[in-house]
């Protein structure tokens, strides 16, 4: 069996706070399903404790999908999980870009706890998965809950489903690799925080706020990005808007 793991693009996201090192948020997150990777068993071909079959620009010791591997060792779960990976490797395909602001890696995640949930009946709640991919994603808890639309805020844990129609969106991906920390570091030395707006923002429709923002308004992190990347100025066009901390950029499917 194949799973999907679906990118997402950003409507809007504001920064309202810091906690630590980590960012307060309040985002419109919705599922771009035009766009994903696909995961799935197959027969294990090596003698690593855990083998994970993909294109990834990282160290497996850096991937998302490991740690989660690791967190559900932690929370209880080692023999359950040792036995599907003593004969099983994990593949992923690879379609969605790393460093674009498109959720990629956590959405792989999500995918792989609802996999490992299923392959083992360890039987537990999207909360608790979504619990266990927060302590190695903050992106992870949206992925989980597999919902077209929702709002999420704090680091990431709380996800609240929005009600309105699924929005197609259409997404380019420019060959830059966004520094993510670099971002959020240049957001926090400048750049205020506006939590009314914000608020706002959360209670309107997807397609509402494409129509009545721009691109500056709706992401908190565009000028940071722009300052700290000075070609992704080259790919802004009107009615287009930057994802996450990008490089992507959407807009409405036509």
């Amino acid at each position: 069996m194949r799973y999907k793991a679906y990118a997402k693009v950003n409507i809007f996201l504001k920064i309202v706070g810091t906690r630590g090192d980590y960012h307060e948020i309040i985002s419109r997150f919705i599922l771009h399903k035009n766009l994903f990777d696909e995961l799935y068993f197959a027969e294990k071909k090596s003698d690593e404790e855990f083998e994970l079959v993909g294109d990834f620009g990282c160290p497996l010791f850096q991937n998302t999908i490991y740690k989660a591997y690791e967190a559900l060792k932690q929370a209880g779960f080692k023999e359950e999980i040792s036995k599907i990976f003593q004969k099983k490797a994990l593949h992923v395909e690879k379609n969605i870009p790393s460093f674009a602001g498109l959720g990629g890696g956590s959405s792989d995640t999500a995918s792989f706890l609802h996999m490992v949930n299923c392959e083992a009946n360890l039987n537990l709640s999207d909360t608790k998965l979504a619990s266990i991919g927060l302590s190695v994603g903050a992106d992870v808890p949206f992925f989980v809950y597999n919902y077209d639309s929702a709002n999420v805020s704090g680091i990431g844990e709380i996800v609240e489903k929005f009600d309105e129609k699924a929005l197609s969106v259409e997404v380019i991906t420019p060959d830059i690799k966004c520094d993510t920390g670099a971002i959020y570091r240049a957001f926090r030395k400048e750049y205020k925080i506006d939590i009314k707006i914000a608020k706002q923002m959360s209670k309107m429709k997807s397609e509402e706020l494409l129509k009545i923002y721009t691109d500056l308004e709706l992401n908190d992190l565009l000028r940071p990005a722009l300052k700290t990347d000075k070609n992704l100025e080259n790919y802004r066009k009107e009615n287009w808007f930057f994802s996450g901390s990008g490089s992507s950029f959407f807009r409405k499917a036509s």
